[in-house]
C-alpha cells in the first residue's frame, strides 16, 4: 500500500485559509432589509474565535439590540456577523467601536507581554550568573 494516498475528502490546509486573495475585500457589510437599523457584516478568512469574540463585546455596548454571529461550513473560512442598533448609531459605527476597542485592548496587552517576557529574560539570566559564579540557592 502507498504511503502517497490522497485524500479527497480532506481538504487542502494551505494559505488560502487565512491570507486574502488578489481582489478580496476582509470585511464587507450589507444592509438586512428585514429589520430596520441592521447590518450584516461578513468576515472573510475567519472562524468562530473572531465571531464570537466581536459579537460578545458587541452585546455589551448601549446601543447595540441584537448581536450574533454564524459560521456557514467548518471548512469555509468565513462569518458573519449581524448587528441591530437603536437607531443612534448606525450597526457599521457600533461595529467600528468594538473593532477599535479590542484592538486598544489586544495591542496593551500585547505589549505588558512583551514587557514581563522581557522582565523575565533578565531573571533568568541573573540566575544562570549567579549559579555560574557558584552563588546559586542549593538547590531551589
Amino acid at each position: 500500500m502507498s504511503s502517497n494516498v490522497k485524500h479527497f475528502n480532506l481538504p487542502e490546509i494551505g494559505f488560502e485559509l487565512f491570507l486574502l486573495q488578489d481582489g478580496e475585500k476582509k470585511i464587507t457589510e450589507k444592509v438586512f432589509t428585514g429589520m430596520s437599523n441592521t447590518s450584516d457584516f461578513i468576515l472573510l478568512k475567519e472562524d468562530h474565535t473572531m465571531g464570537n469574540l466581536i459579537s460578545e463585546h458587541l452585546k455589551q455596548e448601549r446601543h447595540v439590540l441584537m448581536a450574533g454571529y454564524k459560521v456557514a461550513h467548518p471548512n469555509v473560512p468565513e462569518v458573519l456577523i449581524r448587528i441591530q442598533t437603536d437607531g443612534s448609531i448606525t450597526p457599521r459605527e457600533a461595529f467600528r467601536k468594538v473593532c477599535g476597542t479590542l484592538i486598544s485592548n489586544y495591542s496593551a496587552l500585547g505589549r505588558e507581554f512583551q514587557k514581563e517576557f522581557a522582565l523575565r529574560q533578565l531573571a533568568d539570566q541573573g540566575e544562570q550568573g549567579n549559579n555560574a559564579n557558584g552563588q546559586g540557592h542549593g538547590g531551589y
